[in-house]
């Protein structure tokens, strides 16, 4: 395992990225910030194709930028996935892969040829025309030809943008298996939280050109400073389960959580299947008594942790412990008077079944039916 260390800076006019951080040699790392808050600009600095960076950038013990020395991109090991693709409009599927292949022929893999084919499904795409392909596909076919480069590293920008949540919902579980199969670190950068908690094994989470948190997906995404990094709309927590049943005739799945169960709408994978769920702070409810009468499915006993308040709003965080994880609920001060809510108090949390957030996770076929 080789970790890469950054310690650089970069000024632009209007704007300054400052950024000192170790990247582990393993897994996927989330790159995670608004549009403007520097994450394409890191990583093209450590591909190396901003010249006027300055600090220091190693891979291991081979430095790449200090004072003295740049090494150009071509020396790095770096593999560029690019949210355009950047196929090769003249050749066919295999013409791109075969050049990529043949470019890296000498260097040293534990991966070949075929493998690649294999592991994202290639093979029937081979004689096709680039210009026919889905995106998708023609992510796919990018992310092979990169791999066939033989990198050291794998950075991704924002490579699933331009797709529909179907198609991001296919690609995902190539990505996902990418570091396991080739041995390959993966930097991955993305404003869409479903990116980050159905991909990722931890977060680097940027704001005006700073690092404002580090750490494991679910532990960071929960932290309520981190509100207006991930947008009060969307702020939440992530919940991981395993898939104990599925119900196709009413198509829903449900999640253990580790003694406590959920449903949600069906995911298409097997019972037993690890997933992880996104749950929106604005979506989950409190009570204290067991609601009758109600459509929401989940009604899950909790214990509540904190509470807090938001300057000059009429919300309040609150920070619940459900079966071991955490969960958060966004709902106002009135409530919490009314409820005489406190911390270490027994509630229930109410969710309805269709407020987790699984827009990446394999659906039915049925349910994707009509034009991409």
């Amino acid at each position: 395992m080789t970790d890469l260390s950054a310690d650089l800076r970069v000024r632009h006019p209007g704007f300054t990225l400052e950024v000192s951080h170790v990247f582990p040699g393993q897994g996927i790392t989330a790159l995670f910030g608004p549009s403007g808050c520097g994450k394409s600009t890191l990583l093209r600095v450590v591909a190396g194709f901003e010249r006027g960076a300055t600090g220091r950038v190693a891979f291991g013990e081979e430095i790449w930028l200090d004072g003295r020395r740049f090494l150009p991109p071509h020396r790095r090991g770096v593999g560029y996935v690019f949210q355009d693709a950047r196929l090769f409009p003249h050749l066919s599927v295999r013409g791109n892969l075969d050049y990529a292949h043949g470019r890296a022929a000498a260097r040293a893999a534990r991966y070949s040829y075929g493998d690649v084919l294999d592991a994202l499904d290639l093979g029937p795409l081979l004689a096709r025309r680039v210009t026919d392909l889905s995106g998708g596909e023609t992510q796919r076919v990018a992310i092979g030809r990169t791999l066939l480069a033989r990198p050291r590293l794998l950075l991704m920008d924002e490579p699933l943008a331009a797709l529909d949540t179907r198609r991001k919902g296919a690609i995902m579980p190539y990505i996902r298996r990418l570091p396991e199969v080739f041995g390959v670190p993966v930097i991955y950068v993305t404003h869409a939280l479903e990116e980050v908690t159905q991909l990722c094994d931890r977060i680097v989470a940027l704001s005006e050109g700073r690092i404002v948190a580090a750490g494991g997906v679910a532990e960071t995404l929960e932290r309520l400073d981190l509100a207006e990094v991930q947008g009060r709309f969307e702020a939440g927590a992530i919940l991981t389960g395993r898939i104990v049943a599925q119900d196709r005739a009413l198509h829903l799945s449900r999640v253990d959580l580790g003694g406590v169960q959920v449903e949600v709408p069906q995911i298409a994978l097997a019972k037993g299947a690890q997933v992880r769920l996104r749950v929106r702070a604005r979506d989950v409810a409190l009570a204290l008594e067991r609601p009758r009468g109600l459509s929401m499915r989940n009604c899950l006993e909790a214990r509540l942790m904190s509470i807090t308040p938001e300057p000059a709003t009429a919300f309040a965080e609150v920070l619940l412990d459900v079966a071991g994880q955490h969960l958060r609920a966004r709902i106002t001060r009135a409530a919490v008077a009314d409820l005489g809510l406190a911390g270490g108090q027994a509630v229930l949390a109410l969710i309805k079944a269709v407020s987790f957030d699984r827009q990446a996770l394999p659906r039915d076929r049925s349910a994707d039916a009509g034009p991409p």
